[in-house]
Order: C-alpha cells, then structure tokens, then sequence
C-alpha cells in the first residue's frame, strides 16, 4: 500500500516546511518535494490543504484498566487506546505494576494480557516497583531484557506502593547498571498521611480537602529528595506529573548542576485550577488527582516551563473513573476518592488550544513535547515521535480550524464526565495513522481492535535528549 499525504505543512520539532509525505507499507518513505508530484504512483492520496501534518503524538504515562482495590480505572487498552487515537495519540507506554505477592515478570505478564487482542495503536510498558525488595532488584534485569526499560519509584502511598530513601536509592543504582531510566512519583507520603488524619479528626472530609493535605511544598520536597538520591546513584531521572512552581524550580536547581533529569508535565496541570475542587455539592470530586490541582501561579509557572524548556514532556497521567458509581465512594471521606482524571483523548486539543492558538508555544515546541521528546527519553526514537525516512508512518492530519467540543458526550473515553465540559477547542485531527494505516477519519474510527504491537525498547547508558 503506497499512500501520499500532499499539500500540508510538515511539522517536526525541528521546523515547519511544505512537503508530501510518501508512505509505503507501515513506513514513511520520503519526504517529496511538492513540484515531483506528477506522475508518481499512489494508492491513495489524502489531501491536506491548509492542514499540518505532525508525527503521532506519544503519550508516556496511562494507566489503562489498572486496579484499586476492588475496581479499575474505567478505560481498557480498547476503550483507552480507541479514544487515545481520536485525540491523536498513536504510541502509548503504560504503567504496569504488581501485586504484593507477585513478582515484576508476573505483573508484566499481566499487563500483557491485558493489552493483547485489544489495543488498537502500539504501546509500551514501564515497571512500577512498589516497597523495593532484594528480590525486585535481582529481577530488574529479566524486565530490562524484555523490552521494559523504565521503572517507576513512589515516595507516596504508605502501604501501598511507597518506597522509603534507602530502596529508592538502591532501585537507582540498580537502574543505572541497567541502563534503565527511573520515573519517580514525588509527594511526601508519609506527611501527607498525617494531615489526612487530622483532617479526617476535624470532620473535614469534602473534596477540597484532598489538596490541603497534599500542599505543594511536601511535593517540592519529595522532588529535591528524589533528586537528591538520583544525584547519589548517578541515575538518569524523570519526575512524573509535575505540578507545582516550587517543584519545578526544583527541577531546575538539579539540572544546573548537570543531573540528567526530564520533567513532566499534564494538560490538567496546564488547564485546571484547585478552585474546581469548591465546586458545589460532591462535584468537585470529579477533579481529586494526585499531586492535586494547583493555584494560577503555579499554572503560570508551568506554561513558562514550556515555553522556556525546561519541561520536557506533555503526559495525561490518563486514570479515569466514573463519577457516579466510583468517585462517590468517597462521598463521606475525600481520603476514599479514587484519584485520577480522564485525558487521553484531549491531550494535544487542549494544548494546541491554549499553547499554540494563544502564542504560548509554537507548533514544532508542540511536536516535541507531545511526541517527539517523549519518544527520544523512552527509546522510541527515531521509530517513533518523528517524520522522517524510516520512521513508523504515525500520522496525524491536523485541522486547525476544526472545531472539538471536550463534552463527555462527545468524547471516546469511558467515563460518564469530562472535567472541560463546556469548552470547545480549535483544532483537531482530520485523519490519523498509525503505521501507515488510517484510523481515524473525520472524526470515526475505521481500525481494528488489536492492531496495537508492543514496543520492545533497548536500554541505554545516557540521555537522549
């Protein structure tokens, strides 16, 4: 199959340029100039004037059909990956984890099947690691070499999945040998604990609650703590879902100092203020995410990052629940809500809208950080994240003009509420493809359930950014 994409405006993270993208089979064959066109042989040909034309965005951080207890984040690698197609993600590397009594290969192989016969783009997997043991370590390896190269640390979640300094610390050094990045959920868990209490002592159980005892500076603090161990353990680093100033800035003292670190960021962190957790009644519990909502300043902050690089990665942190029959579990208790907003789908639509349409960034500033440096950090690239000879024809037609409303009604995610309803985004996907295959089409989706391939990624020794 021989399909041309002619008269759009190719953007890379390197630039904007008018150009045809040639694919042949599931890989980009060239890049042709627009006046070599006549007479070249073509199975299909999709017209994208006044259209840009962008790699497929990768999204490095979903947690697709994972449990909590007695339920499960409301999307599976079918209903997540469909929607996440529709917002023109075409990659996605999802956080597998473990039971207590597992071991990591058991929790791969887990995810595994949870992804198998279902995704409908590719995907990768990271290895969360909860309360390091000696026997995580000794098979971080076995992880490493098949395919899995990142790994996940909690300084949250007493009880759960929290790991305290000394394990943190040997899971670096272990990562480092490996060749293996280490992501690094960074709240101090066991603070936070203590306020939960006394907040709960105090009768003070509504939404709003759940950023109080969450205050940004115990995140700050757990980021230049897990920095900190990284420095020691000489370990490359990326802090998942930044969502303070004070962290940020934390980010930057390291990076100063020359620690190999990569932040991220997610578009509720960008969009969405902790004023919405005040919302009247039990509403507010539709935006309780961990780290919580922040103030403007912090959202200002954010969008400074951005622009000025120092954050590197636009994420979802996609972990939806249904308002009525999950988040009201903690219709008595905000310590019982589950956490986690819905984002798959609107990722690159709410950061074209307030990014690019409002001057923030530019549309290359937009590839790299949706697709092509989450690529490169992960070991994706150039597969992946890029328009280029031999790349993975991963392809988003992007309209400019096309209107989106963020509605749940309108949207793919299997979730019963949209934390933007009411706002309308400028600028969507008219086609997508994902290794040369159209998907999407004007808004349908035409692909096929189990498509997706896992993508086995190779350790490595630095930095890719």
């Amino acid at each position: 199959m021989r399909t041309v994409i002619v008269n759009g405006t190719v953007v890379t993270a390197s630039g904007c340029f008018k150009a045809d993208v040639v694919i042949e089979g599931e890989r980009i064959a060239s890049l042709a100039d627009p006046a070599m066109r006549e007479g070249s042989r073509a199975d299909r040909v999709i017209d994208a004037q006044g259209m840009y034309v962008m790699p497929g965005g990768v999204d490095v951080h979903t947690h697709l059909d994972m449990p909590l207890g007695d339920i499960a984040s409301s999307d599976d690698f079918l209903t997540g990956t469909v929607a996440a197609a529709h917002g023109g993600t075409t990659t996605i590397i999802d956080y597998a984890a473990h039971a207590p009594s597992e071991g990591l290969r058991d929790g791969l192989l887990a995810w595994h099947a949870r992804a198998r016969g279902k995704a409908v783009i590719d995907y990768g997997f990271h290895m969360s690691l909860a309360s390091v043991s000696k026997a995580m370590l000794d098979e971080m390896a076995a992880i490493v070499e098949e395919g899995v190269t990142s790994f996940k640390l909690f300084t949250a979640y007493p009880g759960r999945l929290y790991s305290d300094d000394g394990q943190i610390l040997r899971a670096m050094q272990r990562a480092r040998e490996l060749g293996a990045l280490v992501a690094v959920h960074a709240e101090n868990g066991l603070a936070i604990e203590v306020l939960i209490e006394q907040a709960l002592a105090r009768a003070n159980t509504e939404p709003r609650y759940h950023a109080l005892t969450r205050p940004e500076a115990l995140e700050a603090e757990a980021t230049c703590r897990a920095l900190s161990l990284a420095e020691v353990a000489g370990a490359r680093v990326y802090i998942v879902h930044i969502s303070s100033r004070r962290s940020l800035e934390e980010v930057a003292r390291f990076r100063r100092r020359g620690l190999s670190v990569f932040a991220e960021t997610c578009p509720h962190y960008l969009c969405l203020t902790a004023q919405e957790l005040e919302r009247d009644g039990f509403e507010g519990a539709k935006f309780v995410c961990s780290p919580p909502l922040r103030d403007s300043a912090s959202v200002e902050a954010l969008w400074q990052g951005l622009a000025t690089g120092l954050i590197d990665v636009v994420a979802t942190d996609h972990c939806p629940f249904h308002f009525q029959s999950q988040k009201r579990r903690g219709l008595h208790s905000f310590a019982l809500i589950p956490n986690g907003l819905p984002g798959i789908e609107t990722r690159l639509l709410l950061l074209w809208e307030r990014g690019v349409r409002s001057g923030r960034i530019g549309p290359s500033r937009f590839v790299e950080l949706v697709a092509t440096a989450p690529a490169k950090i992960f070991g994706l690239y150039p597969r992946k994240g890029t328009l280029a000879p031999g790349a993975d024809a991963d392809i988003v037609v992007w309209d400019p003009n096309r209107a989106q409303s963020l509605a749940a009604q309108a949207l793919h995610m299997r979730v019963d509420y949209s934390p933007y309803e009411g706002l309308t985004v400028h600028g969507s996907p008219r086609y997508v493809l994902s290794r040369g295959e159209v998907i999407v089409e004007d808004g349908s989706f035409v692909g096929r359930p189990g498509r997706g391939h896992f993508l086995r990624r190779h350790p490595s020794a630095g930095p890719h950014v």
